[in-house]
């Protein structure tokens, strides 16, 4: 069954001629289209941002078909890769991550080595390119969060978008992650549609939804939760 608004109601009525249901339309449409810029012009720099990012999400990749993939753990050899192009992700997608471009960009190189020692971040080459996708695991800490693993700072640049990368990247973490834990948990910004139907078709579930997740500057992220079981078990009866 069809619910109508009032507006809608009034549209479609039998009193109204053709041209004037087209007026109406064309009134809607001017409404519509003043409200989007009086959006723009309460905040015009996230309406910039907004636009930017859907042109680089958009952008056709820069790799001619067929592919031809790598896919390894990054190591003390990709320091200089691995900065620049985690910096650039949290310069352009500050959404999209917990840390930000301030707190690392000054960090030295030693950091970043020790990072790839004691994480496991896989990278991602598309025929002869440079690095240009990561994607990281590790085990949660405390004694009764070690079966549960994330899966973090999941990043492809934007001209290999498209190609199939991503999805290699986050099906290697999922393969590494079935020895060492039971299930694996994410974030992702709530608005990231694309992100969220990529984790989907690799098994992730949608589980809850924390608003207010993350504040870049004066706007507010939604981020949703979302979790892949790799072990089966069932729940212990209650005790007590």
């Amino acid at each position: 069954m069809r619910h109508w608004t009032p507006l809608q109601a009034f549209t479609s009525g039998p009193w109204l001629t053709r041209s004037e249901r087209h007026e109406v339309r064309l009134l809607q449409v001017t409404r519509t289209k003043r409200c989007e810029r009086a959006k723009a012009a309460v905040d015009p720099l996230q309406t910039y941002i907004n636009d930017a990012y859907m042109k680089v999400m958009t952008k056709p990749n820069d790799f001619p078909p067929p592919f031809s993939f790598k896919v390894r753990r990054l190591d003390a050899r990709d320091v200089v890769e691995y900065r620049d192009l985690r910096l650039e992700g949290l310069k352009f997608h500050p959404e999209a991550f917990a840390s930000s471009w301030d707190h690392e960009v000054d960090k030295p190189t030693s950091w970043w080595a020790e990072r790839l020692k004691i994480s496991t971040v896989f990278g991602g080459w598309v025929n002869s390119s440079p690095l240009v996708g990561v994607a990281g695991f590790r085990v949660q800490d405390g004694a009764k969060l070690q079966h549960k693993g994330v899966l973090w700072g999941m990043y492809v640049r934007p001209q290999a978008r498209g190609s199939g990368l991503a999805a290699i990247l986050v099906n290697q973490v999922i393969e590494h992650a079935r020895t060492l834990a039971e299930d694996i948990s994410l974030t992702v910004v709530a608005s990231n549609v694309a992100a969220r139907r990529l984790y989907g078709a690799a098994g992730f579930e949608e589980y809850g939804l924390e608003r207010r997740a993350l504040k870049v500057g004066t706007q507010y992220y939604d981020e949703v939760l979302m979790a892949l079981q790799l072990k089966h078990y069932t729940e212990s009866a209650p005790t007590g």
